[in-house]
């Protein structure tokens, strides 16, 4: 079976370095550079952090942050968020990361990932625009993308949602170019979106963290050809870690008629990504039936195994170890495929799926932005 390219990276949430609390982050960033170095290895291709990096702008606090992730044998990924902005411009911020670890544009595996700034033109949160050097590029690499048969992925730090003006235009945009999946900071709780065109994600923050009784931790998102797939793990839970990344979970589907998202009836090829290497296969089970093992992936960290299935919706778990993911995969006809109407209020957490305990997510939008308190 020849699979499609997949994309995953790591994503740490908002970090707000700040030496008021006795640098908290640098200790918990410490840690998830410590695992990822550890048991993730090549399983992902970047680590990415969604800004609000330095609590207060400083230079000293960016200091903390790149010596901390000098260690990092992946590379890193940074945006601005605005908190960054916090000083009126992103001097501190520019000098701080290199340029080669905040790109515009980067192409890994026919996925082109699109990095926004959309701190620069307002006056930092809730004052969040796209610059008009951001809002042409990223008309520029969609079109790119679509010309070139790419899947666009695209890293900003807050929703279309939230942008101060044009939110519905970019929200509405991503739709038409079939971008695959967002993903955002700014919230400081897990949270995944569906609008029904794009899935939109935000992870815990690292500091400042209300959730989880405040425990830090971190999310591995993949996008296999263009089916996403987003699980949240805390520090220094087990290891190893694995998720289902295709087909999509029936909350994260975008796109009915792609049957690499909703599979028709018959055979069909459950594949899941294995992180924190072990001897132990991964092993199946459907509706709860017997578990079977499933088959490694040659030079990959994928397993994959094809079941026949009927049509319906199925409780799929994926399980290594201690550990066990748990999707629902819809399987339908091609007689059964519904229509899909215009998106209403595109790319705002209206659209959020709730709660996915098994998936971290407790649904509560326990952060400064919503239901917590103000930090």
């Amino acid at each position: 079976m020849i699979h499609p390219s997949s994309i995953t990276w790591v994503h740490i949430g908002d970090l707000h370095m700040d030496e008021a609390n006795d640098w908290q982050s640098r200790d918990r960033l410490v840690a998830i550079v410590a695992e990822i170095n550890a048991h993730i290895g090549d399983a992902a291709d970047f680590v990415y952090l969604p800004g609000d990096n330095a609590n207060h702008a400083t230079a000293e606090q960016y200091r903390v942050i790149a010596d901390t992730l000098a260690s990092l044998r992946l590379p890193y990924r940074v945006i601005p968020g605005d908190h960054d902005f916090e000083l009126g411009d992103l001097a501190h911020y520019d000098a701080a990361f290199a340029e080669a670890n905040r790109p515009e544009v980067e192409v890994i595996a026919g996925h082109r990932c699109i990095f926004l700034d959309i701190v620069s033109a307002g006056a930092g949160g809730p004052d969040f625009r796209l610059t008009m050097h951001h809002r042409n590029r990223l008309l520029e690499e969609l079109a790119r993308a679509e010309a070139e048969r790419q899947t666009p992925v695209v890293f900003m730090h807050a929703y279309p949602g939230d942008l101060a003006a044009v939110g519905e235009d970019i929200a509405r945009i991503f739709a038409d170019a079939r971008v695959a999946f967002v993903d955002t900071g700014h919230t400081h709780y897990n949270e995944l979106l569906n609008d029904g065109r794009v899935v939109y994600g935000a992870t815990r923050s690292t500091g400042e963290i209300e959730e989880g009784g405040g425990k830090p931790g971190f999310s591995i998102v993949t996008v296999h050809g263009r089916v996403p797939s987003w699980r949240f793990k805390e520090t220094s839970s087990d290891w190893p870690f694995v998720k289902i990344v295709a087909p999509a979970d029936i909350r994260l589907v975008t796109r009915p008629a792609d049957a690499t998202q909703v599979p028709r009836p018959g055979e069909v090829e459950i594949v899941a990504k294995l992180f924190g290497g072990t001897t132990q296969p991964v092993m199946l089970s459907v509706d709860d039936g017997i578990a079977q093992p499933m088959l490694a992936v040659s030079g990959t960290a994928l397993w994959s195994l094809r079941i026949k299935l009927d049509a319906g919706l199925h409780r799929v778990a994926a399980s290594v170890g201690t550990d066990r993911d748990r999707v629902e995969i819809l399987v339908r006809g091609e007689a059964d495929i519904p229509r899909r109407g215009v998106p209403i209020a595109p790319g705002r957490d209206l659209h959020s799926i709730g709660a996915w305990a098994e998936h971290g997510i407790a649904g509560t939008q326990l952060g400064p932005n919503k239901n917590g308190k103000h930090w």
